[in-house]
C-alpha cells in the first residue's frame, strides 16, 4: 500500500478544525493591525534562499528540497516564507514605489530534517512581513501581534529577546567572537568550524551541548552594541514594559537565518518538549538590498502551525445549520428540494436513507446541527416539513412553499 512520505502528514477533519481556527484567528488579528494577504509560489529558484537565508544556515546547507527541473533550472521547494515575499516585493517594484507595505501569508514550507513532534518535513507557517518602517516601534508591533495571536488561541508563552546589532557594531563584534572561537581550538563541532568562516554569530545558535558549554564565556553582542542599536533596544524594552509583555534577555538568541539584524525575538512554550520555539522573528533591514532591491527597512515573524496545534484552546462548538431526513422513500425528493433552499444561506446536510425520527435526531447530534428537518407521511399529506430547533427545544410545522421562500 502506498503511504504518505515520512514527515509529510495528512490533515484530517478533526485536526483541520484546529488548523482552520488558527488561520482564521491569526488572519483576523493581522487585518486589525492593517496587514494585507499575499501568496507566493511554493517553488522558487534555489539562489533566492542561498542569497537570503545564507549558505551558513542548516536550511541551505542540509535541509532544502532542491532539484534541477526539466528546463534545467536549479529550483527548490520553499523552506521558509520571508525570502519569497521579499522577492515578490522587489519583482513588483514595490521597493521603488516607496511607502509602507504590510503583508501576511500562510501556507506549506518544506525542510528535509528528522521528523519529530511538531516538526515535519512539510509544515505550515503563518507569517508577517512589514516593509518601509525603520522605527523600533514597528518591531514592538510585531511582538504585540504575536502576543495577541497566542492569547487569542489560549496559548501561554515566554518571550526571549536580543539585539543582533547592525553594520556599525557587528564587524567589531565579529572579530572579537572569531578570536574567542579560535581560542577554543579543535573543541568546537564541525558545524561551528564551518560557521566560523561564513557567519560566526551562528555558532551561538549551535545545538551541540559541548559547544554551548564552551560559549558560556563568549563575548556578548548585547555588550558591544553601538549607540543607535543600544538606544533602540532600550526603547523596545520600555514599549513592552508599557504594554505588560514580559520578556527575558537571551544573549545567545541569533535566530536560524542569516538575514536578521538589530531586534531578534522568539516565543517559546514549555509544553511541547525540547523543541520549544513556537514563533520567532526580527528585523532584516539589508535583505532587500542583498536581493538587488532598493534598500528598505523590514521586520517580520513566523509561527509554526503544527507546533501550536495541541496547544490551541478551541472555543465551544456552536450548533449550526440543518440536518434533513426522510421517513420513507416518497419524502426524499421534497427533502432534497428543501435542503437546496436552505443551503442558500445555511449549512445543510441530507441523510438519503429513510430512518425513524429518533435515528434522524441522533444524526443531527452527530453533525452538531441546530435544526432537524424531517418529512414523513403526515408531512407529505400536509405538504409541509417538521423542524425542531435543537437549541431552543421547539418544534414547528412549516408549509413547504414557505420554507426559505
Amino acid at each position: 500500500m502506498i503511504q504518505s512520505l515520512r514527515g509529510m502528514n495528512d490533515i484530517l477533519s478533526e485536526d483541520y478544525e484546529r488548523f482552520e481556527y488558527f488561520i482564521a484567528t491569526a488572519s483576523t488579528i493581522a487585518k486589525r493591525y492593517g496587514f494585507h494577504y499575499i501568496e507566493t509560489p511554493l517553488l522558487e529558484e534555489t539562489a533566492l534562499f542561498k542569497r537570503s537565508v545564507g549558505e551558513s544556515s542548516d536550511i541551505v546547507g542540509k535541509e532544502m528540497y532542491q532539484f534541477i527541473d526539466k528546463g534545467k533550472n536549479d529550483v527548490c521547494l520553499r523552506p521558509e516564507g520571508t525570502a519569497g515575499v521579499v522577492r515578490a516585493f522587489i519583482q513588483h517594484k514595490l521597493d521603488k514605489k516607496g511607502g509602507i507595505h504590510r503583508f501576511y501569508y500562510h501556507g506549506p514550507m518544506f525542510r528535509y530534517e528528522r521528523p519529530q513532534k511538531g516538526r515535519l518535513r512539510e509544515f505550515h507557517q503563518f507569517g508577517i512581513e512589514s516593509f518601509g518602517v525603520a522605527s523600533v516601534y514597528e518591531d514592538a508591533l510585531m511582538i504585540m501581534m504575536v502576543s495577541d495571536i497566542l492569547k487569542a488561541l489560549g496559548i501561554g508563552y515566554r518571550l526571549k529577546l536580543n539585539s543582533l546589532g547592525d553594520q556599525n557594531c557587528m564587524p567589531a563584534y565579529r572579530e572579537k567572537l572569531v578570536r574567542f572561537i579560535e581560542s577554543c581550538g579543535d573543541a568546537i563541532c564541525g558545524d561551528c568550524e564551518r560557521r566560523k568562516l561564513t557567519n560566526p554569530i551562528r555558532v551561538l545558535d549551535c545545538k551541540n551541548e559541548h559547544c554551548q558549554n564552551l560559549y558560556v564565556n563568549a563575548p556578548k553582542l548585547i555588550d558591544n552594541l553601538c549607540e543607535g542599536c543600544e538606544s533602540d533596544f532600550e526603547t523596545l524594552k520600555s514599549i513592552l514594559d508599557q504594554h505588560s509583555i514580559a520578556y527575558e534577555i537571551d544573549t545567545n538568541l541569533v535566530r536560524g537565518l542569516d538575514y536578521y539584524s538589530k531586534t531578534a525575538f522568539e516565543f517559546v512554550s514549555d509544553n511541547i518538549g525540547s523543541q520549544s520555539a513556537i514563533a520567532g522573528g526580527g528585523r532584516y533591514d539589508r535583505l532587500i538590498e542583498f536581493l538587488d532591491g532598493k534598500p528598505t527597512p523590514a521586520v517580520g515573524f513566523a509561527l509554526g502551525i503544527e507546533r501550536l496545534m495541541e496547544l490551541i484552546v478551541m472555543p465551544e462548538k456552536v450548533r449550526e445549520g440543518y440536518y434533513f431526513g426522510a421517513m420513507d422513500e416518497t419524502a426524499i425528493k421534497p427533502i432534497l428540494l428543501a435542503a437546496e433552499k436552505a443551503r442558500r444561506s445555511e449549512k445543510a446536510v441530507v441523510e438519503y436513507k429513510p430512518r425513524k425520527l429518533q435515528d434522524h435526531l441522533k444524526g443531527s447530534d452527530r453533525i452538531n446541527a441546530r435544526y432537524c428537518a424531517i418529512i414523513g407521511e403526515n408531512e407529505m399529506n400536509q405538504n409541509s416539513i417538521w423542524v425542531k430547533d435543537l437549541v431552543e427545544k421547539t418544534e414547528t410545522l412549516i408549509p413547504l412553499n414557505e420554507f426559505f421562500a
